[in-house]
Protein backbone atom coordinates (compact mmCIF):
# COMPACT_ATOMS: atom_id res chain seq x y z
CA UNK A 1 0.00 0.00 0.00
CA UNK A 2 1.52 3.42 -1.30
CA UNK A 3 2.33 5.50 1.52
CA UNK A 4 -0.54 8.47 -0.08
CA UNK A 5 -3.51 6.11 0.68
CA UNK A 6 -2.04 4.11 4.06
CA UNK A 7 -1.83 7.54 5.48
CA UNK A 8 -5.26 8.71 5.46
CA UNK A 9 -6.91 5.22 5.78
CA UNK A 10 -4.87 4.92 9.09
CA UNK A 11 -5.99 8.42 10.40
CA UNK A 12 -9.76 7.37 9.37
CA UNK A 13 -9.29 3.60 10.92
CA UNK A 14 -7.39 5.22 13.90
CA UNK A 15 -10.10 7.94 14.48
CA UNK A 16 -12.85 6.31 14.72
CA UNK A 17 -11.39 3.40 17.06
CA UNK A 18 -10.21 5.81 19.45
CA UNK A 19 -13.99 7.43 19.75
CA UNK A 20 -15.64 3.75 19.84
CA UNK A 21 -12.96 2.69 22.32
CA UNK A 22 -13.55 6.32 24.39
CA UNK A 23 -10.89 5.93 27.36
CA UNK A 24 -11.61 9.46 27.49
CA UNK A 25 -15.56 9.19 28.20
CA UNK A 26 -14.79 5.98 30.54
CA UNK A 27 -12.26 8.30 33.04
CA UNK A 28 -15.45 8.65 35.66
CA UNK A 29 -16.09 5.13 35.74
CA UNK A 30 -12.40 3.87 35.47
CA UNK A 31 -11.71 6.40 38.48
CA UNK A 32 -15.17 4.92 40.87
CA UNK A 33 -13.80 1.39 39.90
CA UNK A 34 -10.56 1.78 41.46
CA UNK A 35 -11.75 4.44 44.20
CA UNK A 36 -10.04 3.00 47.62
CA UNK A 37 -7.26 1.06 45.31
CA UNK A 38 -3.26 2.00 46.07
CA UNK A 39 -1.23 3.64 43.35
CA UNK A 40 0.65 0.66 42.47
CA UNK A 41 -2.51 -1.49 42.37
CA UNK A 42 -4.23 0.84 40.51
CA UNK A 43 -1.94 0.82 37.64
CA UNK A 44 -1.85 -2.40 37.54
CA UNK A 45 -5.30 -3.19 36.86
CA UNK A 46 -4.88 -0.03 34.31
CA UNK A 47 -2.29 -2.10 32.61
CA UNK A 48 -4.26 -5.35 32.72
CA UNK A 49 -6.95 -3.34 31.31
CA UNK A 50 -4.92 -1.89 28.55
CA UNK A 51 -3.23 -5.41 27.67
CA UNK A 52 -6.50 -7.58 27.44
CA UNK A 53 -8.57 -4.99 25.58
CA UNK A 54 -5.34 -4.66 23.15
CA UNK A 55 -4.54 -8.35 22.56
CA UNK A 56 -8.29 -8.87 22.10
CA UNK A 57 -8.79 -6.39 19.69
CA UNK A 58 -5.47 -7.16 17.88
CA UNK A 59 -7.37 -11.45 17.20
CA UNK A 60 -10.25 -9.57 15.96
CA UNK A 61 -7.96 -6.97 13.43
CA UNK A 62 -5.99 -10.06 12.27
CA UNK A 63 -8.39 -12.96 12.07
CA UNK A 64 -11.79 -10.56 11.67
CA UNK A 65 -12.30 -12.26 7.57
CA UNK A 66 -11.78 -15.70 8.88
CA UNK A 67 -14.24 -15.48 11.66
CA UNK A 68 -17.33 -13.38 9.36
CA UNK A 69 -16.52 -16.40 6.61
CA UNK A 70 -17.09 -19.29 9.21
CA UNK A 71 -20.50 -17.76 9.90
CA UNK A 72 -21.08 -16.73 6.21
CA UNK A 73 -21.76 -13.08 7.19
CA UNK A 74 -21.93 -10.65 4.27
CA UNK A 75 -20.14 -7.23 5.19
CA UNK A 76 -23.33 -5.47 4.38
CA UNK A 77 -25.30 -7.12 6.48
CA UNK A 78 -22.52 -6.96 9.32
CA UNK A 79 -22.03 -2.72 8.71
CA UNK A 80 -25.78 -2.57 9.26
CA UNK A 81 -26.23 -4.97 12.25
CA UNK A 82 -22.96 -3.69 13.54
CA UNK A 83 -24.88 0.18 12.72
CA UNK A 84 -27.90 -0.80 14.27
CA UNK A 85 -25.56 -1.91 17.60
CA UNK A 86 -23.48 1.05 17.93
CA UNK A 87 -26.62 3.36 17.32
CA UNK A 88 -28.36 1.50 20.49
CA UNK A 89 -25.37 1.93 22.24
CA UNK A 90 -24.74 5.96 21.56
CA UNK A 91 -28.53 6.19 22.94
CA UNK A 92 -28.04 4.30 25.94
CA UNK A 93 -24.75 6.70 26.82
CA UNK A 94 -26.88 9.79 25.52
CA UNK A 95 -30.44 9.37 27.65
CA UNK A 96 -29.21 7.13 30.68
CA UNK A 97 -25.16 7.97 30.96
CA UNK A 98 -22.49 5.55 33.04
CA UNK A 99 -24.25 3.40 35.34
CA UNK A 100 -22.28 2.57 38.28
CA UNK A 101 -20.70 -0.82 38.07
CA UNK A 102 -20.50 -3.16 41.11
CA UNK A 103 -17.65 -3.67 43.22
CA UNK A 104 -15.11 -6.02 41.82
CA UNK A 105 -11.78 -7.41 43.00
CA UNK A 106 -9.18 -5.71 41.99
CA UNK A 107 -7.47 -9.28 40.55
CA UNK A 108 -10.31 -9.02 37.84
CA UNK A 109 -11.28 -5.55 37.69
CA UNK A 110 -8.74 -5.20 35.07
CA UNK A 111 -9.77 -7.71 32.91
CA UNK A 112 -14.25 -7.15 33.50
CA UNK A 113 -15.23 -4.67 33.24
CA UNK A 114 -12.90 -2.59 32.18
CA UNK A 115 -10.71 -4.47 29.19
CA UNK A 116 -14.36 -5.75 28.29
CA UNK A 117 -16.71 -4.63 27.46
CA UNK A 118 -15.57 -1.14 28.76
CA UNK A 119 -12.93 -0.68 26.47
CA UNK A 120 -13.28 -3.54 23.64
CA UNK A 121 -17.04 -4.27 24.08
CA UNK A 122 -19.50 -4.65 20.56
CA UNK A 123 -18.49 -1.37 19.10
CA UNK A 124 -15.17 -2.13 19.17
CA UNK A 125 -14.93 -5.37 17.55
CA UNK A 126 -17.35 -4.33 15.21
CA UNK A 127 -15.31 -1.11 14.13
CA UNK A 128 -11.98 -3.41 13.85
CA UNK A 129 -13.70 -6.15 11.34
CA UNK A 130 -15.31 -3.16 9.47
CA UNK A 131 -11.62 -0.93 9.45
CA UNK A 132 -10.48 -4.71 8.28
CA UNK A 133 -12.55 -5.09 5.21
CA UNK A 134 -12.20 -1.33 4.35
CA UNK A 135 -8.03 -1.33 4.84
CA UNK A 136 -6.65 -4.01 5.27
CA UNK A 137 -4.64 -6.06 7.77
CA UNK A 138 -1.89 -3.48 7.90
CA UNK A 139 -3.98 -0.24 8.58
CA UNK A 140 -6.03 -2.03 11.11
CA UNK A 141 -3.29 -3.72 12.94
CA UNK A 142 -1.55 -0.50 12.78
CA UNK A 143 -4.59 1.54 14.49
CA UNK A 144 -5.18 -1.20 16.82
CA UNK A 145 -1.70 -0.46 18.40
CA UNK A 146 -2.09 3.64 18.07
CA UNK A 147 -5.42 3.73 19.94
CA UNK A 148 -4.32 1.14 22.47
CA UNK A 149 -1.00 2.89 23.15
CA UNK A 150 -3.27 6.14 23.85
CA UNK A 151 -5.20 4.04 25.36
CA UNK A 152 -2.17 2.32 27.85
CA UNK A 153 -1.48 6.77 28.28
CA UNK A 154 -4.53 7.67 29.06
CA UNK A 155 -5.20 5.45 31.65
CA UNK A 156 -1.51 5.67 33.32
CA UNK A 157 -2.35 9.71 33.93
CA UNK A 158 -5.90 8.89 35.09
CA UNK A 159 -5.88 10.57 38.26
CA UNK A 160 -4.20 14.05 36.06
CA UNK A 161 -6.49 13.67 34.08
CA UNK A 162 -10.01 13.31 36.37
CA UNK A 163 -8.78 16.59 37.98
CA UNK A 164 -8.28 18.56 34.85
CA UNK A 165 -12.03 17.52 33.15
CA UNK A 166 -13.13 17.31 36.76
CA UNK A 167 -17.00 14.79 36.65
CA UNK A 168 -18.43 17.33 34.59
CA UNK A 169 -16.12 17.94 32.30
CA UNK A 170 -16.28 13.76 31.98
CA UNK A 171 -19.78 13.27 31.40
CA UNK A 172 -19.68 15.92 28.61
CA UNK A 173 -16.63 14.45 26.85
CA UNK A 174 -18.92 11.13 26.86
CA UNK A 175 -21.26 12.22 25.84
CA UNK A 176 -19.70 14.14 22.90
CA UNK A 177 -18.43 10.88 22.02
CA UNK A 178 -21.44 9.58 21.84
CA UNK A 179 -22.86 11.92 19.37
CA UNK A 180 -19.79 10.59 17.27
CA UNK A 181 -20.85 6.89 17.61
CA UNK A 182 -24.06 7.67 16.41
CA UNK A 183 -23.26 9.55 13.14
CA UNK A 184 -20.72 6.97 12.46
CA UNK A 185 -23.45 4.00 13.36
CA UNK A 186 -25.60 5.87 10.69
CA UNK A 187 -23.37 6.13 8.06
CA UNK A 188 -22.68 2.12 9.11
CA UNK A 189 -26.48 1.44 8.09
CA UNK A 190 -26.44 3.67 5.03
CA UNK A 191 -23.43 2.38 3.65
CA UNK A 192 -24.79 -1.56 3.93
CA UNK A 193 -27.82 -0.44 2.65
CA UNK A 194 -26.56 1.55 -0.21
CA UNK A 195 -24.61 -2.05 -1.23
CA UNK A 196 -28.55 -3.72 -0.54
CA UNK A 197 -29.86 -1.63 -3.16
CA UNK A 198 -27.25 -1.28 -5.69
Amino acid sequence: MELSVFLPALTKSVISLFIIVDPLGNVPIFISLTHGMGVSERRKVFRTAAVTGFILLLAFAIAGNTILDIFGVGLPSFMIAGGILLLILAIKILVIGWEREEKMSPESIGAVPMAVPLLVGPGAITTTILSLQEYGVLVTVSSVVIVFTLTWLILRHIELLYKILGKNGSAIIARVMALLIAAIAIQYITNGLRVFFT
